[in-house]
């Protein structure tokens, strides 16, 4: 196939690769602007590189004419998550958007690959607009935890420099490392909440932070400089005691002020 030919095959599958990062992307922004914790941490994707196509095309017997139907991840996204726990919600949003459609499911984290490999795989049919028309392909869509992930990643490089053919002990290390990785998954799970809770506090005081920034910075329009001057210093002292409450306080207070200045401009 010439690569002209191969670049108009594959830009379908660019599109749907970009449309499908930008929208679980989003699901990740939607639940954090709302304070709620997302049960997608990060999301990436790829487009299956020609080479590779090939690749698989000689394994699975596969004919030219045949490689949008037989292979289907040549779109692939790769949805990374915390905790075990997060992939069954990841699967539940997959399964109720009404723009894809599941085709198939496997599920290597409950019956896990010889290799050690595990990780929860859907094909989905999803629909992208070109220049020529709407066109129906098909996607992988990959998910695992962090965990999981640094353990397929390795695994991938390792097949990629042993063509397949990974030695016996290197293979029997990368099982006891999945084992290793269930280990932490699972203790990861235990404390879960504490870890939840943790982040959440985080983010509600990066937020809180943020909004004082921006109140301060508005005050510059309405104040005096000698003024912002005194607000900005008395926020670093609150700062640095590290108490939640003093910093809700001093912000609720600040929105008072902001509001006296706002009112004294309009008059």
């Amino acid at each position: 196939m010439e690569i002209q030919l191969w670049r108009e095959l594959l830009d379908p599958y660019q599109l749907a690769v970009d449309e499908l990062t930008v929208k679980f992307d989003h699901i990740i922004s939607e639940h954090r602007n709302r304070g709620l914790y997302s049960p997608i941490e990060f999301v990436d994707g790829r487009v299956k590189s020609i080479t590779s196509i090939l690749d698989k095309m000689q394994r699975k017997d596969v004919a030219l004419s045949e490689i949008e139907e037989k292979i289907e991840d040549i779109a692939g996204i790769r949805i990374t998550c915390q905790f075990v726990e997060d992939i069954d919600r990841v699967v539940a949003m997959i399964k109720n958007r009404t723009d894809m459609e599941v085709l198939q499911e496997k599920d290597y984290i409950k019956h896990m690959k010889a290799s050690g490999y595990r990780s929860y795989h859907m094909i989905v049919r999803y629909t992208v607009n070109t220049i020529e028309g709407a066109k129906d392909l098909h996607a992988e869509i990959q998910i695992r935890t962090m965990a999981m992930n640094f353990w397929a990643t390795i695994e991938h490089s390792l097949q990629y420099k042993y063509k397949g053919n990974i030695p016996d002990y290197i293979q029997q290390k990368l099982i006891d490392a999945s084992e290793a990785i269930i280990d932490l998954d699972h203790v990861m799970s235990d404390v879960r909440d504490e870890i939840m809770d943790a982040q959440n506090t985080y983010k509600k005081k990066e937020n809180l932070v943020k909004d004082i920034l921006n109140n301060i910075q508005n005050l510059y329009k309405v104040a005096s400089k000698r003024e912002v001057a005194r607000i900005q210093d008395e926020f670093y002292k609150v700062y640095l005691m590290e108490d939640m409450n003093q910093l809700q306080h001093f912000s609720n207070q600040l929105d008072i002020i902001s509001e006296g200045f706002q009112a004294q401009s309009l008059q």
